[in-house]
């Protein structure tokens, strides 16, 4: 591994030339059946050819030209996501931590528009994971994340994640916000309970506070619905969004109402490389995937096999594992044994996955896989229990 990469990874020895639909090759041709999709980026697998075709065709016309100017591409991509969700108004970005960062931004700027800028602290949950940022690692607290980072940024208080008496107990005459995932992924895929996320938008009517659900990982898709919330059947103020919306490609987004966006008006903020054409050329091509008949209805019924499978598999080895987590394919195996010992030892069978807090192993396929594949991830998943559970 080169010397000259700054050290902040624990990387893995393993570098991957091609990948095609589920599946990683090597240099040498090893095959890897990929449950981690880059963390729930790869939604729609590996060099998917709707992806490369709009790739190829943009990359051939026009990349960047900044926000000085009308990008088409980012106007139609902005008319469809609002035609699909609760949203009035979108601003790309390239990440799911500037996603976070508009939304913040914007929750702030909404109460100062509205002649309350001593509104600026917004309620978040332990466990939660927002991004890599100053602002964004101290929405969620983690002290591990934090370490050498003094001093915060202020203005986040932090509640139990899924506790209302909590965090209604938390409301200040200077909360402006509540942020919340509605299934935590780095926590340790936590899903949120439909009566907690209802009773999020309760309180923040009651209180004329600002609804902010972070989907960066569990949007898109990712639960059989565009946005997670949804199952829930409420509707945020803001929403922000990034991994599996680009497919790979660097791309996010925050969405808001008309009425949560009004304050944020030109010069209030900005993005060099934001909603650039090629960015906007993927995402169509994501979108119009997702977006296709019949389309969620598979992934749906693609999850429920899955976790079934996983079930079983949790029932059969309870030395090794506790419970199956999550919604839709954004699952967790909680491990009686070490995380990282299965992880190794699925990877060592030839399948990839990643780990979460609590003792968690992610399980994030793309969403177009098959039942073949899981059975094929299901195989690999119990000669390692069956061997686990002999050593221990």
């Amino acid at each position: 591994m080169s010397e000259a990469v700054m050290p902040t990874y624990a990387r893995i020895d393993l570098a991957f030339e091609r990948g095609e639909g589920p599946y990683l090759y090597t240099a040498e041709n090893r095959r890897y059946l990929d449950f981690a999709s880059g963390i729930a980026v790869n939604s729609l697998g590996h060099s998917h050819p709707k992806l490369v075709a709009a790739l190829e065709e943009q990359g051939r016309k026009l990349w960047h030209v900044s926000n000085l100017y009308r990008i088409t591409g980012g106007e139609e991509l902005a008319k469809r996501l609002v035609a699909n969700s609760f949203a009035d108004k979108v601003f790309f970005t390239n990440s799911g931590t500037e996603a976070m960062e508009g939304a913040i931004k914007l929750a702030r700027k909404y109460h100062s528009h509205n002649g309350q800028p001593q509104k600026y602290r917004i309620i978040t949950c332990d466990s939660a994971f927002h991004g890599r940022t100053m602002t964004a690692l101290s929405a969620a607290g983690n002290e591990k994340h934090l370490d050498g980072f003094g001093p915060r940024t202020p203005g986040f208080d932090h509640v139990a994640f899924g506790n209302l008496n909590e965090l209604r107990a938390a409301i200040s005459d200077e909360t402006a916000a509540i942020m919340v995932e509605p299934i935590q992924g780095e926590g340790g895929i936590r899903a949120a309970s439909m009566d907690f996320l209802k009773g999020l938008r309760t309180v923040c009517d009651e209180f004329g506070l600002l609804l902010i659900l972070d989907e960066v990982q569990c949007g898109n898709g990712r639960t059989g619905k565009l946005f997670a919330h949804e199952w829930a059947e409420i509707e945020p103020d803001v929403l922000a969004t990034a991994k599996g919306i680009g497919g790979g490609f660097p791309l996010g987004a925050f969405l808001a109402t008309d009425k949560a966006a009004a304050g944020m008006v030109p010069g209030t903020h900005g993005s060099t490389y934001g909603g650039n054409p090629l960015a906007m050329a993927i995402g169509n091509a994501v979108l119009d995937v997702l977006l296709e008949e019949g389309f969620m209805e598979k992934v749906i019924e693609i999850a429920d096999y899955t976790r079934d499978r996983l079930e079983n598999l949790v029932a059969s080895y309870p030395a090794v594992f506790q419970e199956v987590r999550g919604s839709g394919l954004m699952l967790g195996l909680k491990c009686r044994v070490l995380n990282t010992d299965v992880i190794s030892a699925m990877r060592a069978g030839g399948l990839l996955s990643v780990g979460a807090a609590d003792n968690v192993i992610r399980l994030l396929p793309p969403l177009v896989i098959e039942r073949s594949h899981v059975d094929e991830a299901i195989a690999i998943l119990e000669d390692v229990s069956k061997n686990m559970a002999q050593a221990a």
